[in-house]
């Protein structure tokens, strides 16, 4: 898969994947070429620098990592690339994921990391996030994403139409 954009998924255990699945979802909606990995910032350091390293050589576009608890996944992979990294709360641990949220905002000057909301939310954000940053210089997938707002909107209008309908039945 050399020199195909595409987008890299870091998760820092497997109990994350049942969030990161909605962004799963979403990039793979759009048709949007996406890597999966389980990779630590703290258990396998290492492999997670060189794993950034060998993405970018072979096209990574931007990088999405799950930030669980003290959500260092995300600082670690900014810390090693100049491409986009989106950082996903995890809703885990005693504090519901408002610890991984400071902790991905708060990076220091320079190393930036994008954040998303906490959880599902978060996660189906950080793959429209990632379509969008793609979508800079993919006029298809640019187009893809338009339809799919319009959808959205269109769908919303129809829910309130008829909702107005009911109320107006129900006060007659």
């Amino acid at each position: 898969m050399a020199n195909k954009n595409f987008i890299a998924i870091l998760m820092g255990s497997d109990s994350d994947l049942p969030t990161m699945k909605k962004c799963i979802d979403v990039l793979t909606t759009f048709e949007v070429y996406h890597e999966v990995k389980i990779l630590s910032a703290h258990r396998t350091p290492q492999q997670t620098m060189e794993y950034v390293k060998d993405a970018e050589q072979r096209g990574c576009s931007a990088f999405i990592c799950a930030a669980g608890l003290a959500a260092h996944l995300a600082g670690a992979v900014a810390a090693n690339t100049i491409k986009p990294v989106i950082g996903v709360p995890m809703d885990a641990g005693p504090l519901q994921g408002m610890d991984a949220l400071l902790s991905t905002v708060q990076m220091p000057g320079g190393i930036p990391v994008a954040c998303v909301a906490i959880g599902s939310a978060g996660a189906r954000n950080a793959g429209f996030l990632a379509c969008q940053i793609l979508a800079v210089s993919d006029n298809d997938l640019a187009k893809r994403l338009l339809d799919a707002r319009e959808l959205s909107r269109k769908t919303i209008l129809e829910k309130d139409l008829s909702l107005q309908q009911q109320l107006a039945s129900e006060n007659e």
